[in-house]
This record gives structure tokens, C-alpha cells and sequence, in this order.
């Protein structure tokens, strides 16, 4: 019975070591760079826009210049955004890019005239609907 188990319990440990381990190799520079986070995080930023004439971007590269147009092709080391108003391409390494976003995102002076005209149009409603409703200050429930 003690030699099944003590076979039992070798042929797991040989297995264990023959499967579960991964012999170490050393990394290349090419390896360290694309490994990078901040790499990382803008090739899956751009993978998640997506290709075509929709996935519009504007990008910051790391020389604090910007690019503005649409992504037309993404690889694993580069992309390319084309600008849509004069057609020409230009080719991007995910290690020079700093940001990637979303064109027109954020709120622009149109979403904030609007966003200021509902708010002064609620105040004055309000303003005009308290008297009445509260007829005076007669009432005692409500928005009284």
C-alpha cells in the first residue's frame, strides 16, 4: 500500500514539473518595449475604436504634437490614421503615442449653452410654479 502511494505521488510530482513549469528565456529589448503599460494600454485603446471612417481620433504623440483623423489600419506594432479632410495617411507606432481619444469627446460650448438653458429653465419654473402651487403659503405639504 505505501510503495502505490509513494508511486502514485511521484508520477504527479514528474508530471508537475514536466507541464506546469515554463523555462525561463531572456527578453529581447523589442520585448521590453511592447511589454511597456503605458504601450499597452494605447494599442488596446485603439483596438477598442476600432478601423474605419467611424473610429474618428485625436491622438497626442509624445513630442506634444496632435494628430486628428480616423484610424484606417491597426497592427500589432502601428497604426494608421488617415485625415479625412485631405486624404493623406500617416503611419504611428504605439510607443510614440502619449493619449488616444475618442474625437469630439467631452463637452463642447453647444453642451454647455444647452445644459445652462435647462438649468435657467428650471429655475424658473420653479420660480413661477412654487407661488401657485403653495397658493400663497397657505399650505403646509408639497414643495412648500
Amino acid at each position: 500500500m505505501l510503495k502505490r502511494i509513494l508511486a502514485i505521488m511521484l508520477t504527479g510530482m514528474i508530471l508537475t514539473m514536466a507541464v506546469g513549469f515554463r523555462p525561463a528565456t531572456a527578453q529581447s529589448v523589442k520585448n521590453a518595449v511592447q511589454d511597456d503599460p503605458a504601450v499597452a494600454k494605447v494599442r488596446t485603446d485603439v483596438w477598442k475604436l476600432g478601423v474605419g471612417e467611424t473610429a474618428r481620433v485625436e491622438i497626442k504623440l509624445r513630442d506634444h504634437s496632435t494628430i486628428k483623423g480616423y484610424i484606417g489600419e491597426a497592427t500589432n506594432d502601428s497604426f494608421t490614421v488617415v485625415d479625412s479632410k485631405s486624404g493623406s495617411s500617416q503611419r504611428v507606432a504605439y510607443a510614440d503615442v502619449e493619449k488616444v481619444k475618442k474625437a469630439g469627446s467631452g463637452f463642447s460650448t453647444r453642451s454647455w449653452l444647452i445644459l445652462g438653458a435647462a438649468v435657467a429653465g428650471a429655475a424658473a419654473t420653479w420660480m413661477i410654479v412654487k407661488p401657485v402651487v403653495c397658493d400663497g403659503g397657505a399650505q403646509s405639504r408639497g414643495p412648500c
